[in-house]
């Protein structure tokens, strides 16, 4: 297999660090041109619309998401280090700013204006990742590894709001220890006291 990153890959990459850094309108093919050094129209003959290129990339990165998260599991049995694995992926990308923000998330912001395709694949990213912690949550439980104050799916939603939100205020403030600090308070409350 070739190292060669493919030219649609590129052109992925940089509409992610495009729209991590500004949204889903604050970037043009244009921009994407001068960053690659490649022709507007090459782009387009990859991706005819911006639409069906941010679908892609939403595509690509739930993808890597979802591998991302089964990896997690397949190195740990226990759904406590599940979880804090996961914690410490944003924490580790926020700090070293590698992936300083979910592109899901930053999307997720701008919902009422984006096409029905982006949206409805930005809407499947956050059911699959709650599904997820849903599962990790109530394996938690069971296994007396952590207390639920209500039913998993709802942890589960307060959970991933959490770490958002802890991406945004990170992001607000320009300091990555506030999303530790958040995402800690969040987590201790899970915690059973005796284990």
């Amino acid at each position: 297999m070739s190292s060669m990153i493919s030219t649609s890959e590129k052109i992925l990459d940089v509409a992610q660090s495009l729209i991590v850094a500004g949204g889903y309108n604050a970037f043009s093919y244009a921009d994407i041109s001068d960053a690659i050094g490649i022709r507007k129209a090459s782009i387009h003959h990859h991706f005819p619309t911006k639409a069906e290129l941010v679908s892609a990339l939403v595509d690509r990165y739930r993808q890597q998401a979802e591998q991302g998260l089964k990896s997690l599991q397949e190195h740990s049995s226990s759904p406590a280090e599940q979880l804090q694995s996961y914690l410490n992926f944003w924490q580790t990308c926020i700090r070293d700013a590698s992936l300083p923000f979910c592109v899901c998330a930053m999307l997720a912001g701008e919902m009422p204006i984006l096409p029905d395709e982006v949206s409805s694949r930005v809407r499947a990213h956050f059911h699959s990742l709650a599904r997820w912690l849903t599962s990790v949550l109530r394996a938690g439980a069971e296994q007396h590894l952590f207390q639920l104050d209500r039913p998993p799916e709802d942890e589960a939603q307060m959970l991933m709001a959490s770490v958002h939100g802890a991406m945004l205020s990170a992001r607000a403030f320009n300091d990555p220890e506030l999303f530790v600090a958040i995402v800690n308070a969040q987590t201790a409350k899970l915690l059973v006291a005796d284990r």
